[in-house]
């Protein structure tokens, strides 16, 4: 494979993380193929469904530096507080804006709508090709490029490019063709999201309450209304979708109480099994592995998208001065680069979010105090929680230059 490629990076999957990118790297004026399986428009598009997304204020950050921001802020919730308990324990944690010197810790948007102004962006942009609806059926790599064969409507079709990028989901074909193995672990736990309609005002915070059987969480969403993540053991989950309205609300309103009030209204209800999948490779031989087929995390602490778009940015940041140089993308050290300026990152939120699987979903009392000691010591140490606070955010440690403010 020694001719010129047609395009200089093929991104395999047009969901948030791989449509993000195409984005970031659309201003290059160097020719971009996205391939995607799921129409874009589709109903049924898993990445622009209703959930709603906290973006943690870095991705706000990021999303301003790839000119995106504008466009969704009108559909944003601000999240200014947020509360975390245990049902039944006495440890809470109370997070504030205000102690951050901060307008808000994050936002929250519906994907749907995230989905609207990436899918605009990416049909407006030249320099961008969609390939949509195909499935990368193939992927042979070379030294110097790599060919990706597509199956379309309009029969097959061979993509070659000095870059493959797949962020094509957790069942990531790009991954499976090449063999890349993954560490995964069931949680036993299916999340049903929805949106909820309380009684009283959320005033923009955000709740997260830990039972026994996983986290309720209910974030801030415009018209009043709360996006919910109601966790259940996945062999419930089943029963739980088939409840009516008035049903289902006595059970949420059973597990997370009455600091909102009763709740009045929920709307249509889907399900998301969850599990930890982690690429035991993620760059190499002229192939990066992003987003949800790198690593899929437990949403309890909301920060699968928010680590996803970081490394976007991270991405990003490594091959936007190489394409404009027109400079080869997909060498290896370059790769190599962008991995370990993320590597910290992507280990201390895999630890995290496992590890609160781990210790909130069990009624053993040594861990009941554990975890409930911790709570507490994050509550009422203000160093302690400002230092949480900058992880939660996104903004600790070493991070993109778009989280930094700095553009591409």
């Amino acid at each position: 494979m020694t001719a010129t490629p047609e395009v200089e990076v093929v991104i395999a999957g047009g969901g948030l993380a791989g449509a993000s990118l195409a984005c970031a790297l659309a201003g290059t004026g160097r020719r971009i193929a996205v391939v995607e399986a799921t129409p874009l428009q589709a109903e049924h598009q898993p990445s622009y469904d209703d959930r709603g997304l906290a973006l943690a204020l870095s991705s706000q950050r990021i999303l301003e530096g790839l000119g995106l921001w504008a466009d969704l802020a009108s559909n944003a919730s601000p999240i200014r507080r947020v509360h975390v308990s245990d049902r039944g324990h006495f440890g809470f944690v109370r997070l504030d804006a205000a102690e951050l010197d901060l307008p808000a810790l994050g936002f929250v948007v519906i994907a749907r709508a995230i989905g609207k102004v990436l899918i605009d962006r990416l049909q407006a942009a030249p320099a961008i090709d969609l390939h949509c609806p195909a499935e990368v059926t193939g992927i042979r790599v070379g030294s110097d490029s790599v060919e990706t064969m597509i199956s379309t409507g309009g029969g097959a079709k061979t993509l070659s490019s000095r870059l493959l990028v797949g962020a094509d989901g957790a069942n990531s074909s790009v991954r499976r063709l090449l063999g890349i193995t993954a560490k995964e672990k069931d949680y036993g736990q299916t999340a049903i999201v929805s949106n909820v309609t309380p009684a009283r005002p959320h005033n923009d915070t955000a709740y997260e309450r830990f039972t026994a059987t996983g986290p309720v969480a209910l974030l801030p969403l415009t018209l009043q209304r709360c996006a919910l993540v109601y966790t259940v053991p996945s062999a419930e989950a089943e029963q739980t979708l088939a409840l009516n309205e008035e049903a289902f609300l006595a059970c949420l309103q059973d597990r997370f109480g009455y600091r909102l009030g009763r709740f009045l209204r929920v709307g249509m209800r889907r399900a998301y099994e969850l599990r930890m999948i982690a690429a035991r490779t993620q760059v190499g031989g002229r192939v990066v592995l992003l987003g949800n087929a790198a690593h899929t995390l437990h949403p309890n602490a909301a920060q699968g998208f928010n680590l996803g778009l970081r490394d976007v940015a991270g991405l990003a940041e490594c091959l936007v001065p190489a394409l404009r140089e027109g400079v080869d993308p997909g060498e290896c050290q370059r790769l190599d680069t962008y991995l370990a300026s993320r590597r910290a990152d992507q280990h201390r939120v895999l630890r995290f979010t496992d590890s609160l699987a781990t210790l909130f979903y069990s009624d053993l009392p040594h861990k009941v105090l554990l975890r409930d000691a911790l709570m507490l010591a994050t509550d009422l140490t203000p160093w302690f929680k400002r230092s949480f606070l900058r992880r939660a955010t996104g903004l600790s440690g070493r991070q993109p230059a778009l989280v930094r403010g700095v553009p591409l």
